[in-house]
């Protein structure tokens, strides 16, 4: 049996919320058009960060209404969230040492109402490869102005 890793396959890059529901039986409720963006399927395990306060929280994904920009955080999460809370959701999955080269990470950048403005995909490089310039993304930032304009 090989060594396996977690990869950050996808990411959902400062999404709004639009709810936190204490109510709900657990999980976050994601638009499909999201999801399908950034590669994550219900059911699966995602990480929630919340930009605005810098809680951190693992659960897993329910689909919304379809062009929704829905991100509601249910459950005990909600505690750790509130509507307007800019966070970064992201999938892992676990992958053989030996297959994390070439591999894509994808991170969607969304505006206003979390509706998609960019799609950005990173080819994972290998290890003799590390310290290209090429790979470097230290002070790499995201156009929040752009991304904010309709």
């Amino acid at each position: 049996m090989s060594p396996t890793r977690p990869f950050m396959y996808g990411k959902l890059h400062r999404v709004t919320v639009t709810e936190a529901n204490l109510d709900y039986v657990g999980s976050v409720t994601i638009d499909p058009l999201l999801l399908q963006a950034a590669r994550i399927y219900p059911h699966t395990g995602v990480d929630i960060v919340n930009i605005s306060t810098g809680s951190r929280v693992e659960t897993y994904v329910i689909e919304g209404p379809r062009g929704s920009g829905a991100i509601c955080v249910n459950g005990a999460a909600a505690h750790l969230f509130k509507r307007g809370d800019l966070a970064i959701i992201m999938g892992y999955e676990q992958v053989p040492v030996a297959e994390l080269a070439g591999r894509i990470s994808r991170a969607v950048l969304v505006g206003q109402d979390n509706a998609i403005r960019e799609v950005r995909c990173y080819k994972t490089p290998r290890l003799h490869e590390l310290g290209r310039p090429e790979n470097n993304r230290l002070g790499e930032l995201f156009p929040l102005q752009h991304l904010n304009s309709n």
